[in-house]
């Protein structure tokens, strides 16, 4: 995940020379706020500009040449957090090239240097660049995350040891003879070992002067055990039969003789399970760039001196000849040097329709030969290829989002320092007033505590969970909180058309023989060639001639004519096959088409009516395809890719959502024209390359619009990066569906209408969470203030607040999909 750029570009103010570009995976970060002060830090250098993104967990660096990238690792480390720059950028002249796939050992900061995340770890990042040319085949078993695992285990631990101290404290029924110092001995290791991540992360935000969302957490929790504590210790409510009752008026209290265990407990559980879910929702951020690199080749045959020998991908040089045999991935960008064949570039450019390459063409690396054999030279290697430029797009459009801050953090923002003021005003105020240190402590303690964001760290996990959980049951992965505030103000839905609204497989869509011709003889005799082919468009012939009519017969002497079509002896009759154009004859009505061969028979005649029919179906953007026997031709075939039944539909209702829907896609304007015509589509946007679909999106970004893309295939990850919200068929491509914020499992676009619904009902259901526990504290804190707020009350209510953002969550699993 690194590039770099030694080109002379406009530079920072203060920065002389030339610039490259870093990217830094940066660990520790819990909010917002951290990405911020990190990227005030970085742009305190001389310069540099960086951009640091909380929810990629990375920054984006634009730095001198001769500026060492440890000085960025260290000014991070400074600032409390870790910092890792990936292999191919250790070294200001080693840097790798722009979609760099060099490999190596990374740079990081010390161990142990730099805030803990949410699971104590240090927070080293194990991102890579990527996979090099010649690395070993990417391993299916699933790379572990140790901060992950670390986060894990407390959470699990404060599950175990948490939740009977919760229930002891509310329900008296379980309250026997010393169960505070039970509920002590349970409480203490969640309070200091599970909640040790956030009271290290205040202690740092202390020293730098902040306060976060981990500030109020940790002084909450912390406040309620040293509390608890005192009155255990030096109080009363470590006496035998002590019981938390349920007196639910409000009376002042010198707090000595009760106890807060199960607060503080219960919200190190409840944000640790936040943040657990939270941190495997963005597990995968980086996966998009690594499924691209995996997409191409990893050997290539390489022509020694006339012999073939197999070597690793990383060896191949510009100027090597190299072999690419039927069914194999070409191994780089190259131009044929000989061979003829078709290749299918759906996997990069959207282009349905195999395209017939011979000697001097260019072909694409990982592209698949479909046809014969070829010899290519290569042209470009390594960063230099499509497929590696089309990687960077990826990560530059993932790097480019716009900061996303989780709501809660958004409200403790302001929330944390305006509950610290209040706790130390209510002290003072106590004081001053000839109250008892005693009560003032007791006071500004309750007000800690009563802010203590229980329902606040519980709205948008639960709501969260719920909601991607009934998501899963109709095919709707949602990968996590910040994906659903894009859904909100959406108005432009962007298609890709190729195995989006289409199925993206050719089809045999039309039959129309000559006048005199029986329409089975036509599709039996053309369905035994086509099924001796290899070509695809054949295989998609005789895949529907067999439906149509069963079981085909075998052709004789069997023969393909490249870049022509194919024939054999069907019946006793040489039968030919191709997409070949009619010739105007000489009064205007027939058509004649040449011999292949100079012992052909005759030429192939073309009746006008078949000529006519052939050309308005290429019009139309399908692939006409001229059946032939005895000299004369005798029907025309047509395939296409198909539209999905459902398209027109799914149009129809993500109209009805407010969004407008615009088809993009990389195939001629005639095909995309008409496939938008026919499901409702006004706006089309045809014959674009992949990096065009990244401008496109960006550019309609840039009129203010908000954007949703639609998308499966490799050439479409970019821009379903780059999208406000990106959504996958699941039945594309990894790196499509990497990319994408929603990932559609059933390949049904009615599934997108289906998406949004579901992401703005989760998104509303965690906006009244919010509210509601805000509005509680808000309703508290004054109670608190004015020593009028009951301990077990305070407990009670937060207990119910809580509960009230769970059922409301729950409601969620009403959701359903528009079975219209």
């Amino acid at each position: 995940m690194t590039s770099a750029d030694s080109d002379a570009r406009s530079t920072p103010s203060g920065a002389v020379g030339p610039l490259r570009g870093i990217d830094l995976d940066i660990g520790g970060m819990t909010c917002a706020s951290c990405a911020n002060r990190i990227e005030r830090k970085l742009n305190k250098l001389d310069g540099v500009e960086a951009s640091v993104n909380f929810a990629t967990e990375s920054a984006r660096v634009t730095a001198p040449v001769d500026l060492d990238p440890k000085v960025l690792v260290g000014t991070v480390a400074k600032a409390g957090y870790t910092a890792t720059v990936p292999a191919g950028a250790a070294g200001a002249a080693g840097a790798a090239p722009s979609g760099g796939m060099s490999s190596g050992r990374a740079l990081s900061a010390p161990a142990g240097s730099g805030a803990a995340g949410p699971s104590g770890a240090s927070g080293s990042s194990t991102g890579s660049a990527g996979e090099g040319p010649a690395d070993p085949e990417p391993s299916d078993v699933e790379p572990v995350d140790p901060e992950l695992v670390t986060l894990r285990q407390r959470l699990i631990g404060a599950a175990v040891l948490g939740i009977p101290v919760i229930a002891l404290a509310m329900i008296p029924a379980l309250q026997f003879t010393y169960w505070q110092w039970a509920s002590l001995a349970l409480a203490a290791p969640v309070i200091v070992w599970a909640g040790w991540p956030f009271h290290r992360a205040a202690l740092i935000n202390a020293r730098h002067g902040a306060a976060t969302m981990d500030t109020l957490i940790s002084m909450g929790t912390t406040a309620a055990f040293l509390w608890s504590l005192y009155a255990l210790f030096l109080g009363d409510a470590g006496m035998p039969g002590m019981h938390h009752g349920f007196d639910l008026t409000i009376a002042r209290s010198d707090g000595a003789s009760t106890i807060y265990l199960e607060v503080a407990a219960g919200v190190i559980l409840f944000i640790l399970a936040g943040r657990y879910i939270e941190k495997r929702s963005k597990r995968e951020a980086g996966a998009a760039l690594q499924a691209l690199l995996h997409l191409g080749a990893k050997d290539v045959a390489v022509l020694r001196g006339g012999t073939e020998v197999r070597m690793p991908i990383g060896d191949l040089a510009v100027g090597d000849e190299f072999v690419v045999r039927p069914g194999e991935k070409i191994a780089t960008d190259g131009e044929v040097v000989s061979g003829h064949s078709a290749v299918d570039a759906s996997m990069l450019t959207g282009e349905s329709v195999p395209q017939e390459v011979a000697a001097g063409d260019a072909v694409t690396g990982a592209t698949v030969n479909s046809g014969g054999r070829l010899v290519v030279r290569a042209t470009r290697v390594g960063a230099d290829t499509q497929l590696a430029q089309m990687a960077q797009l990826v990560k530059d459009a993932q790097s480019g989002k716009a900061r996303v801050q989780r709501l809660a953090d958004r409200i403790s923002g302001v929330f944390v320092p305006i509950v610290l003021g209040i706790a130390l005003v209510t002290l003072v105020v106590w004081l001053l007033t000839g109250h008892g240190a005693e009560a003032a402590f007791t006071a500004a303690v309750a007000v800690l505590i009563i802010a203590c964001p229980c329902a606040l760290g519980l709205a948008t996990p639960t709501a969260l969970l719920v909601g991607t959980g009934r998501g899963a049951q109709l095919g709707i992965l949602i990968k996590g909180p910040e994906v659903l505030e894009s859904t909100g103000d959406l108005d432009t839905v962007v298609l890709d058309k190729t195995g989006t609204v289409t199925t993206g497989r050719m089809t045999l869509v039309d039959v129309h023989p000559a006048d005199g011709v029986d329409t089975e003889t036509l599709l039996r005799r053309a369905g035994a060639v086509e099924d001796s082919s290899e070509h695809p468009i054949a295989q998609a012939i005789a895949r529907g001639v067999g439906e149509r009519i069963g079981d085909l017969p075998e052709a004789i002497d069997f023969e393909a004519l490249p870049g022509r079509g194919a024939r054999g002896v069907v019946d006793g009759v040489l039968v030919s096959v191709g997409r070949v154009a009619g010739a105007d004859g000489a009064d205007g009505a027939d058509g004649v088409v040449g011999a292949d061969r100079a012992d052909e028979v005759d030429a192939i005649r073309v009746p006008s009516e078949l000529a006519a029919f052939q050309e308005s179906a290429q019009d139309a953007g399908r692939t006409a395809v001229l059946v032939a026997w005895d000299g004369q031709a005798r029907g025309v075939l047509t395939v296409a890719d198909a539209l999905r039944p459902s398209s027109a539909d799914a149009i129809s209702r993500l109209r009805e959502l407010g969004l407008r829907p615009v088809l993009l896609t990389g195939d001629g304007r005639t095909v995309a024209e008409r496939v938008a015509s026919e499901v409702g589509i006004d706006e089309v946007i045809a014959e674009v390359m992949p990096e065009d679909k990244v401008s496109v999106i960006a550019r309609l970004q840039s009129e203010g619009r908000k954007v949703a893309m639609v998308g499966d295939g490799v050439n479409d990850a970019a821009a379903l990066a780059q999208a406000d919200l990106g959504l996958a068929m699941g039945g594309g491509t990894d790196a499509a569906i990497q990319a994408a914020d929603i990932t559609l499992v059933r390949s049904d676009l009615r599934s997108a209408a289906d998406a949004v619904r579901l992401a703005r009902r989760t998104l509303r259901t965690i906006r009244g969470n919010l509210f509601w526990a805000f509005a509680y504290n808000v309703a508290a804190i004054p109670l608190a203030a004015l020593g009028l707020l009951n301990p077990m009350l305070a407990g009670a209510a937060m207990a119910f607040s809580s509960v009230f953002v769970v059922l409301n969550s729950l409601r969620l699993r009403t959701f359903r999909a528009d079975a219209r």
